[in-house]
């Protein structure tokens, strides 16, 4: 069916939005005196545990964010922006230039953004898109320029409901457009898909969800379908495969928990497909596919409260299997599974209040790892990397250079950015789940409470 949300441009609008977001673009977004901790105007150091570097991305004022991840936002620059969404209901491009990190700040929603995707999905338009949505219902489409300019616009309105996650991909095989898929609470599925020369887009209503979804993530191929597999977890405790077809909606669950979940990462190696999933209670759960069913154990055993987890290439052993969870005790920790095939953990680092999301990406070519990005109560976007040189023999490494302090629990940070000391975790981090800052808006926790 046909909901009230066909959006077209208005020529008049649209040239007033083009030039505002290119004085914004220009503009900067805090402060016109920017501190000495000001990530856009040169690295600045987080302390971490030794063996790896922690490097502020963005300092968002103490306003939470909800949401990080990384796309290739502008093609003209060979690096990944970070994408973050946060509480007042702002979508945040940073754009890295050796080292510093520029915030385009587009959309203002006035409550939380919390889904987010990107993917070539409007045929009228070259290249990539980025979209994104919150608790107002508001869809909005992100659309960038080869000279540097970035807009935004509304394209659905989903009354009553609140976005959580978003998709975007070739999903329906039956349908000749690749569209965007969008998850609520209440719960429901709809699908978005460009329709017409005018710009306009087309919501459609593909069923209603016992549960709300917090994540989803999408899986390669398999069989005959050509179509990418979405899987999805949910706060009901289940997670679930989603294919689109002419018969609809199809959910196939492939595993329940007795709690709630939180997020979904996936990996492929030896084992075929991987999945790992952070549980409400602190326990991770890797799921490894075994032809038409999976098989499921837990792999870790943590604090109350895990949200954000990635899969990547963290160690320079590439047969050293590992992850990083990140979740209401601020801290980040690695997991790592030896030849023997037990697991070990370590805390990394320790971000000022509760954690939210994780993300992983290629961000510096100095080692042979990727890097991990995360975000939170904090309102802090912070990367974490191994140091330059780690895993590359005889490579010559600087360690002269000089990196601003931020600061962080506990103690300073070395002057090359190299050698960072990590505090044993604080007491107001250590509890479980509970409020690790009393200091934080209660008005953000409270807002937040319904977006994770």
């Amino acid at each position: 069916m046909w909901l009230s949300g066909q959006f077209g441009w208005r020529p008049l609008q649209a040239a007033a939005a083009l030039f505002m977001f290119g004085v914004l673009a220009r503009a900067p977004f805090f402060a016109q005196n920017p501190s000495p901790h000001d990530p856009s105007q040169g690295e600045v150091a987080l302390p971490a545990k030794e063996g790896w570097e922690a490097r502020l991305v963005l300092d968002n004022e103490g306003i939470g964010v909800w949401t990080v991840k990384t796309f290739q936002v502008f093609d003209q620059y060979a690096a990944p922006e970070i994408v973050a969404l946060d509480d007042e209901g702002r979508c945040i491009v940073l754009v890295s230039y050796s080292g510093k990190w520029t915030p385009f700040p587009r959309v203002h929603d006035g409550a939380w953004l919390g889904g987010l995707a990107h993917g070539d999905i409007d045929p009228r338009i070259t290249g990539a898109e980025t979209y994104t949505g919150g608790k107002n219902g508001n869809l909005y489409q992100l659309v960038p320029y080869s000279h540097g300019a970035l807009d935004a616009r509304l394209i659905a309105h989903l009354p009553g409901k609140e976005i959580h996650t978003v998709l975007a991909g070739e999903f329906d095989p039956s349908n000749k457009c690749r569209e965007v898929l969008l998850l609520t609470n209440p719960g429901g599925l709809y699908s978005v898909t460009p329709t017409g020369a005018d710009g306009q887009f087309k919501t459609t209503a593909l069923g209603d969800l016992s549960g709300r979804i917090r994540d989803a993530a999408l899986l390669p191929p398999k069989g005959a379908r050509k179509q990418e597999r979405v899987v999805t977890v949910s706060r009901d405790g289940r997670l679930c495969l989603l294919e689109l077809g002419p018969a609809g909606a199809l959910w196939t669950v492939i595993h329940n928990e007795n709690m709630g979940m939180g997020r979904v990462a996936h990996s492929s190696g030896k084992d075929g497909t991987v999945l790992f999933v952070t549980l409400d209670d602190g326990r991770v759960l890797r799921l490894t596919e075994n032809a038409d069913t999976w098989v499921s154990e837990t792999i870790f055993a943590g604090p109350q409260g895990l949200r954000g987890i990635v899969s990547g290439k963290f160690h320079q052993d590439p047969t050293v299997e590992t992850i990083a969870v990140f979740g209401y005790s601020g801290r980040v920790q690695l997991l790592a599974r030896d030849s023997s095939g037990a697991w070990e953990v370590e805390t990394i680092f320790e971000d000022l209040d509760r954690g939210h999301w994780l993300s992983v990406a290629e961000l510096d070519g100095r080692n042979t790892t990727d890097e991990i990005i995360g975000s939170g109560y904090s309102g802090r976007v912070f990367q974490l990397s191994r140091p330059p040189g780690y895993g590359l023999p005889g490579t010559a490494i600087d360690t002269e250079v000089e990196v601003t302090s931020a600061g962080g629990p506990g103690s300073s940070v070395a002057r090359d950015g190299v050698d960072l000391d990590l505090p044993d975790p604080s007491p107001e981090c250590d509890l479980g789940g509970q409020d690790s800052s009393s200091d934080a808006a209660p008005e953000v926790r409270e807002q937040s409470a319904d977006s994770n």
